[in-house]
């Protein structure tokens, strides 16, 4: 057969894998943030969302924004951190919607708090553990034995380019991601002949409620920028989605590692803990308070940050 005769079945192929009609997305902290965001891009592709959250007054919310711009979606309120509400929440789901294809484990809770003050805060580790890792773990496998038995699944977990770059001050977050990224990649390895694929979005800051009490951290991007790419982990299903900052610190941990620590001991330096994480200020008045002024950077932070950032725009990320 020649090229040009098979072309018409692979590209009808590949449409047919990219396309999101009709398929069954469940997507957890969907109330508000990456979660919302995504939730509103699966269904203006034709996707059926189902959104999980806490907070059913806010899930409830957004459900009617999707389905009142022609979109078919489905709010379950849900704690993922609570195995009696995910294995409930999961039946109810199943009976409903018979099945779900695609998962995509976007709750999460981060802390930004260096070290030397959580030494008497062992509880900082252990509720980000409880959400980033254990509720996405409880996640994927209550919903793995039905997309095994129809052959057909795919995850996506929402990580950090943190986890490469082991940004400071981030101990406890990144620790729980990374957890979450080594689950996946055993998993994927183990699923491969039940067609039950993994993605892993290393995703950069984004703007949502969740980093509000840490204050002005550095660039970042949208939720619907964020959003854009968990579609993309959905209808091209790669193995890996990073960004370029990501990549560069992976690289600077096989090639110059020393170089990578003092580069981030000054980043650790330049940006000091939020008065939140000193306990200086209640999280709910930071929300209120963090547009004050701060203290102007030295020159030479400026420089290094200056540097860092035109160097990282040169490196490309990874998508594969």
């Amino acid at each position: 057969m020649s090229d040009t005769a098979a072309e018409p079945g692979y590209a009808a192929r590949r449409r047919t894998r990219r396309d999101l009609t009709g398929k069954h997305v469940l997507i957890t902290g969907a109330s508000s943030g990456i979660g919302r965001a995504a939730a509103i891009a699966v269904a203006a592709r034709g996707g059926v969302v189902i959104l999980l959250a806490r907070r059913g007054d806010e899930l409830a919310t957004v459900v009617d924004e999707i389905t009142a711009t022609g979109g078919t979606a489905f709010g379950y309120p849900c704690d993922v951190t609570d195995a009696e509400s995910v294995e409930h929440t999961v039946k109810a789901v199943l009976d409903e919607h018979d099945h779900v294809d695609m998962l995509v484990n976007n709750a999460g809770r981060s802390i930004r708090r260096a070290v030397h003050r959580s030494t008497d805060r062992l509880h900082d580790f252990e509720r980000t553990m409880a959400v980033n890792y254990f509720g996405a773990v409880r996640m994927t496998l209550a919903l793995l034995p039905q997309m095994r038995e129809r052959k057909f699944g795919h995850v996506v977990n929402i990580s950090s380019a943190g986890v490469q770059v082991a940004t400071p001050r981030f101990a406890a977050y990144l620790a729980s991601k990374a957890a979450l990224d080594k689950f996946a990649e055993v998993t994927a390895a183990e699923m491969l002949a039940d067609n039950v694929t993994f993605t892993t979005i290393h995703m950069p800051l984004v703007r949502t409620p969740m980093i509000a009490p840490s204050g002005k951290q550095g660039p970042s991007q949208s939720p619907e920028w964020a959003a854009d790419t968990v579609v993309r982990a959905l209808t091209d299903r790669p193995k890996r989605i990073d960004v370029p900052v990501g990549t560069l610190a992976e690289y600077g941990s096989l090639f110059a590692p020393r170089l990578k620590d003092r580069i981030l001991h000054q980043y650790y330096r330049a940006l000091p803990d939020s008065p939140a994480a000193k306990g200086e200020v209640p999280v709910s008045e930071t929300l209120v308070t963090h547009h004050k002024p701060h203290r102007a950077p030295s020159t030479a932070g400026r420089a290094a940050r200056t540097a860092l950032r035109r160097t990282v725009n040169l490196v490309p990320g990874i998508h594969w």
